[in-house]
């Protein structure tokens, strides 16, 4: 780390980055059991990733929704989606959660289609639609094996957590 950004990786051309979740644990300051990423695939900067979230019986809200018939809760879903977009503009921008957070400012044309269970590893494409400064408007997708799960368009603002610095 330098300066509070991220060392920069030589990657071929042409080969997107692949980030564990060591590395995304240095992009967000989500813990278990907030964190829904184990990797982020497929990263072109600044406009789009796909983040993984393999989805087991052990997670925590399982106990509750539903006895006898876990399905993961539709909000977190959508949390995952930005979860995703969050650590691809941190990693955008090179920066570490440290003095930063990316916060969700809305959330818009959601849709559930099918129910995601245990077992199911869940892709969530995250596309950037806009930015202006430092709100940034994405549009995602929760895709496992090829079927859409969920979709939603979201904004989200990239804020100092200290609130007398003025910009990131």
């Amino acid at each position: 780390m330098i300066d509070g950004r991220i060392s920069a990786h030589i990657q071929p051309a042409g080969v997107p980055e692949t980030l564990t979740t060591e590395r995304i644990m240095r992009l967000l300051p989500h813990r278990y059991p907030m964190l829904l990423l184990d990797r982020l695939e497929k990263i072109i900067a600044n406009e789009s990733a796909v983040g993984i979230k393999n989805v087991t019986i052990n997670e925590p809200f399982f106990n509750g929704h539903f006895p006898g018939h876990p399905v993961m809760p539709g909000v977190l879903i959508v949390e995952a989606m930005a979860q995703t977009a969050a650590a691809l503009v941190m990693y955008s921008l090179g920066i570490e959660h440290q003095e930063t957070l990316v916060y969700f400012m809305s959330i818009s044309e959601a849709r559930f289609r099918i129910p995601v269970v245990p077992g199911d590893t869940l892709h969530l494409h995250v596309e950037k639609r806009q930015q202006r400064g430092m709100v940034w408007r994405f549009y995602g997708q929760a895709i496992v094996s090829g079927k859409i799960m969920a979709e939603a368009t979201y904004t989200a603002q990239i804020s100092s957590k200290n609130p007398l610095l003025s910009s990131v």
